[in-house]
């Protein structure tokens, strides 16, 4: 369950955009507001021409090149001029392409940089080979079944919650490979169940620590190529794993450019100190460049780092003033000077001219925290300038010389435009709007953001509403609630919104941001910790009461879905406001927070030994006596993300609370979500049909 923005709010986001009109269930043909989606919801994708131009420079900087409605163009700096040229070729895969691992786990092989090498692992042991796969060498041999040893592969919950994709790293000059060391002998097992449509189904076999759980004593190892000698890493001051220190968790490798040392992170179990250090490969000895503390919490596990050209010096992102600032350093662990000291957050490292002693990064500075900004500052944290304008949101494409920027600007109801834009932040050329005219057209509606004040009563926070293309402000409209919810994310957007196709049902689709919300400072997000699932809500149910006294809004038809967190976000708020939400959808929900890996649940609800009623207080199954609306649950039986035992607690629980509810099964699907015409099948029949039922037999 990663918190990463793009990847953490996908599963909402498919629900809620989906168009598709070839999987329809059989009774939604027949229901209100089909016909209408299938005339209007195939054609929204389409109905805006982007003025987005996503550019490529030429190396000196005068002139760049972009694709624009199937033509290519290459823009002359100097003269303001767009010229067609022929479009290049596409560029080939080959036959090496890769997606990349699975899901929580690690690519199995590396070559060296030279290219005469392959590190890769196999039946719990490291080798090396000729890049073809001949003259193989065995470079571990004491990983087995039997002692449970592994080599050069991690955990899932390493590549989940630590985005740990790799295991094995080359130095720059590949004579030494390093590589994780994994004890699972004492390590809890979970079992997943597959291929359970088939004649005989199988089994998959995690070490997956959950909540209170040992972790796996980790190590990391380097092998010299050429002495053939391995080494381990003192990574612990010459302590041994102690689960619960730091060094618990070794994570975020990579080398010095020079090759000396190898970098890597390391936290500890509570994660609320995070040391970045350096391993000397021939003693093996380590020491701390950059250690990070956040008591009240935890600190984040692998902040921005942008090397240097000279290889000695770094800049570092930290949030240890309570805002995410920038900071520069040497490899020695000297701090040099702070660059910023923001009273907002810095976002990311858009360019770094070492020449001119400048660095370019995005800020949220803007007139509110989704309005990303350009900022130019010396490297020495003097004459900070920003360069855009605050009233939009902004992504650039920075010239190499630095003379110029290609900025696409636009809001939650603006769509996007592009400028050419000078060093100084003035606009020098417009180059493209974007097109509404179908848009227009289809009479389809621009989102709207409101606001609204959270469960403290204090923190103003941000929602949005999508509107039918058909919206009559005089009826009354159903609602549902489209929330991930997890912590450090966002469901408020300045990216131009199209309307969620959804709305063509009959339905309002709202995104409620709670104190959740990334990019407002560390103390905002921290009212979370130790209160996951609990706090967030309250300021969803706050975010859907204040839209109460909007007469298009009917309050007694309010439904909620969502699929990993935001299945928990369902479901929990279903069973704790049951006046506020009358149906819910959860998709693949965490019902007990002890049944979730305890590297994520740790980091947000503390320990289990020092929350208990923390923990206790979130129990799904706590809350079943309460159900007193209508609840799809949904789980895929081969999920080895959230755990089927999930779901399978909260129906226990209602079942044994007497409550009448709705199960979807996905058998042999993993960490998925029902079917969305089957969903919006059980809203409409709950939160249209019913309805309208119970009005006419009430009038009666």
């Amino acid at each position: 369950m990663k918190k990463k923005l793009a990847s953490v709010i996908a599963a909402v986001v498919i629900l809620a955009g989906s168009t598709s009109i070839l999987k329809a269930q059989d009774k939604l043909k027949s229901m209100p507001g089909y016909d209408q989606y299938q005339k209007i919801a195939p054609q929204i994708r389409s109905s805006v021409v982007p003025g987005s131009l996503f550019v490529q420079w030429s190396d000196d900087g005068s002139s760049f090149e972009y694709t624009k409605d199937g033509k290519r163009y290459r823009y002359d700096v100097k003269k303001k001029k767009a010229t067609e040229i022929e479009m290049p070729e596409p560029a080939s895969r080959g036959r090496g392409f890769s997606r990349g691992p699975a899901r929580g786990r690690q690519f199995p092989s590396a070559d060296s940089p030279d290219g005469k090498l392959k590190a890769f692992t196999k039946d719990r042991n490291m080798y090396l080979s000729n890049p073809d796969g001949s003259n193989v060498v065995a470079i571990t041999t004491d990983g087995n079944p039997e002692n449970q040893i592994k080599y050069g592969i991690a955990t899932w919950v390493y590549g989940e919650e630590l985005g740990q994709r790799t295991a094995m790293w080359w130095s720059p000059d590949s004579k030494k490979i390093a590589f994780y060391r994994f004890d699972e002998k004492n390590a809890q097992k979970y079992y997943v169940l597959l291929d359970q449509l088939k004649l005989y189904d199988s089994l998959e076999v995690m070490s997956y620590p959950k909540v209170g759980a040992d972790n796996l004593p980790v190590d990391l190892m380097v092998y010299d190529v050429d002495t053939k000698q391995m080494k381990k890493l003192d990574v612990r001051d010459g302590k041994p794993f102690n689960d619960g220190a730091v060094g618990t968790y070794l994570y975020g490798m990579d080398w010095t450019p020079d090759g000396k040392e190898l970098l890597f992170h390391s936290t500890n179990r509570k994660q609320d100190i995070m040391e970045y250090r350096a391993a000397d490969p021939v003693t093996g000895k380590s020491r701390v460049v950059v250690r990070e503390e956040w008591l009240p919490s935890f600190t984040k596990n692998t902040p921005e780092i942008r090397v240097l050209e000279d290889g000695k010096r770094f800049v570092w992102a930290s949030e240890r003033t309570g805002f995410n600032n920038y900071y520069l350093y040497n490899f020695d662990g000297t701090l040099i000077n702070a660059i910023t000291n923001h009273p907002f957050e810095v976002a990311n490292i858009v360019k770094i001219d070492e020449k001119a002693g400048e660095m370019y990064y995005m800020a949220r500075s803007g007139e509110n925290h989704m309005k990303m900004q350009l900022h130019r500052v010396k490297l020495d944290g003097t004459k900070d300038t920003r360069l855009t304008d605050p009233k939009f949101n902004h992504s650039v494409n920075i010239s190499p010389d630095g003379k110029y920027f290609v900025d696409v600007a636009q809001t939650h109801n603006i769509a996007p435009f592009t400028n050419l834009v000078d060093s100084k932040g003035k606009i020098v050329a417009e180059l493209a709007q974007s097109d509404l005219t179908k848009f227009n057209e289809l009479g389809l509606k621009k989102a709207e953001v409101f606001t609204f004040t959270s469960a403290d009563g204090v923190t103003e926070l941000h929602g949005m509403i999508h509107f039918p293309s058909n919206f009559d402000p005089n009826k009354k409209y159903p609602t549902l609630l489209a929330n991930y919810g997890g912590p450090a994310t966002n469901e408020f957007s300045e990216n131009f919104s199209l309307p969620s196709a959804l709305t063509e049902y009959g339905f309002l689709i709202v995104s409620i941001d709670g104190r959740n919300v990334r990019g407002r400072g560390k103390r905002l997000l921290d009212q979370l910790y130790g209160h996951l699932g609990i706090v967030e809500q309250d300021d969803f149910a706050e975010g859907i009461k204040s839209l109460y006294n909007r007469p298009y809004f009917d309050k007694n038809r309010v439904g909620v879905y969502g699929t990993s967190y935001g299945g928990t976000t369902a479901a929990m708020s279903l069973l704790r406001f049951p006046d506020v939400y009358q149906a819910a959808v959860a998709n693949s929900a965490v019902a007990d927070w002890v049944f979730y890996d305890n590297i994520y649940t740790e980091r947000y609800m503390n320990l289990l030994e020092d929350n208990k009623a923390g923990y206790d207080n979130f129990r799904l199954a706590k809350y079943a006596p309460n159900l007193k609306g209508e609840l799809m649950i949904y789980y895929g039986t081969a999920d080895n993300n959230v755990h089927p035992s999930n779901s399978m607690q909260l129906i226990k629980a209602l079942q044994d609370a007497g409550k009448s509810f709705e199960v979807q099964v996905g058998p042999d699907r993993g960490h998925t979500a029902v079917n969305t015409e089957r969903m919006m099948e059980f809203f409409i029949r709950h939160l249209v049909i019913d309805s309208e039922n119970k009005l006419k037999i009430e009038r009666k």
